[in-house]
């Protein structure tokens, strides 16, 4: 948990223009939850997921004019710069990126597939990189912005049971502080959420979810968070933070033999 010390540097436009949002994994779970929440409040959003069968469904059901989608893959990071410049045109700016988008796949005991690790770590990481990078050399130009990243409690430790989605959501907790410590000063804010368990598509293969959240609470704290001046890393719910704290402090020699 870490308060950013900063006077409120929200992002978001003056009153008489409403907030322009860039939501990165749109398309169910955490993501949608923040489009619809959004779009209610009058927020111009920016839309953008692989199914377009499910941004079309979000922009039915929202405000007319509100949602504007965009088909996208993240793994097609070559596409990052002109699908941002088209977006910053059809919006009229931008003042929020919110990368939700991950993936999660069931990994048995003796399971060791390359492929689906690589693919964990190009949309978890690299996807997250590519779109971070490209909106920070906008908002640094325009000395504003607010870049918001989804990782997750998963990468505070090499836990047994998902080695590559681990390993993707610990690097990408640390670019996001580094993205941080490097925009400080010019004015663009970088705001870290580390969500525990959500109840969503990506969780549903799992047992016994431990104090899980709805995909609509974790988007209501996600923007309360971003348009707040406190949290530059919060956790959700805030009880993470002293359970990961003890966590971390506990040895490897034990933590090996722990099954958590």
């Amino acid at each position: 948990m870490q308060d950013s010390g900063e006077p409120d540097q929200n992002s978001s436009s003056p009153s008489s223009v409403p907030e322009r949002v860039l939501v990165v994994g749109a398309s169910s779970g955490i993501g949608a939850s923040l489009v619809r929440q959004l779009a209610q409040e009058g927020c111009q959003v920016a839309a953008l997921a692989r199914r377009e069968d499910r941004l079309a469904e979000l922009a039915e059901g929202a405000p007319p004019g509100s949602v504007h989608v965009y088909p996208h893959d993240v793994m097609d990071a070559g596409d990052v710069p002109a699908l941002l410049e088209r977006i910053v045109e059809d919006l009229g700016g931008l003042d929020t990126l919110c990368y939700v988008a991950g993936v999660m796949p069931m990994v048995g005991p003796q399971e060791y597939d390359h492929d689906q690790d690589r693919t964990m770590v190009r949309v978890n990481l690299l996807g997250g990189m590519a779109w971070c990078a490209e909106v920070a050399r906008l908002f640094l130009s325009e000395r504003r912005g607010t870049i918001v990243g989804v990782s997750s409690v998963a990468g505070e430790r090499g836990r047994r049971m998902n080695p590559a989605y681990h390993a993707s959501k610990a690097g990408f907790t640390t670019y996001l502080e580094s993205l941080r410590n490097r925009l400080e000063g010019h004015g663009v804010r970088v705001v870290t959420i580390l969500p525990g368990m959500v109840s969503t598509d990506m969780t549903a293969g799992i047992d016994k979810l431990v104090w899980p959240i709805t995909p609509e609470q974790a988007a209501k704290t996600m923007i309360s968070t971003w348009r707040g001046s406190f949290w530059s890393t919060r956790y959700m719910p805030l009880r993470w933070c002293l359970v990961m704290r003890v966590i971390r402090e506990i040895p490897s020699r034990i933590f090996r033999h722990l099954n958590i």
